[in-house]
């Protein structure tokens, strides 16, 4: 695949059901973590930009699946954040209905390529991203763990956080785990790899 042109963007749709999901047939690159994991700013800085997927001052406010269209070529998808308690029981039905529907009632799910699946390096897994993991590797679905927050730990307090998140949750599965900064843009050419790879 020819790379896209990234100053060629543009948001397809905010999506509240699954019924408004995209059924254009291109390659999609699912973005899945808790509430203020960062991944608005991943998208931003894969993309080059500041402000193109919107950083929300309130985590956990988004309950739409957000398709972001890169040169007619892929689309990216920003899942909604889960995790967040204080969600009302409303918000956690609607944010349950978009998540899932996208992976269960999505008419265009064989268009998913690839799940970055977000984690906080400095905490390493929760629950919640447990029982993602364990969804997608039952579900077959291709995926990489992204460890966000990278530039909050020093070079050797990262090294060992890796390490150590490898060796409690993913000794027996094989899991590609990559660090990632926003503010250092480290990771970001090996995830457009790993994109480019499913592609």
């Amino acid at each position: 695949m020819q790379k896209p042109n990234l100053n060629n963007l543009r948001l397809l749709i905010s999506a509240a059901s699954p019924k408004q999901f995209p059924r254009d047939g291109k390659p999609q690159i699912a973005f899945s973590g808790r509430s203020n994991v960062g991944k608005s700013s991943l998208i931003n800085t894969l993309l080059g930009r500041k402000a193109f997927a919107r950083v929300s001052s309130a985590p956990g406010k988004t309950v739409t699946v957000n398709f972001f269209d890169v040169d007619g070529k892929l689309t990216l998808v920003d899942l909604p954040g889960y995790g967040y308690a204080k969600r009302s029981k409303e918000e956690q039905a609607v944010f349950s209905r978009v998540t899932d529907g996208y992976f269960t009632s999505n008419p265009t799910f064989d268009s998913l390529k690839l799940v970055l699946q977000l984690v906080d390096v400095r905490t390493g897994p929760t629950d919640d991203d447990l029982s993602m993991i364990q969804f997608l590797v039952d579900s077959e679905i291709p995926f990489v763990v992204v460890a966000t927050k990278a530039d909050k730990l020093s070079r050797a307090a990262l090294e060992r956080a890796l390490a150590e998140m490898k060796d409690t949750y993913f000794s027996e599965v094989d899991v590609t785990l990559i660090p990632f900064s926003s503010e250092t843009r480290l990771g970001r050419d090996t995830l457009w790899n790993e994109i480019y790879r499913v592609l």
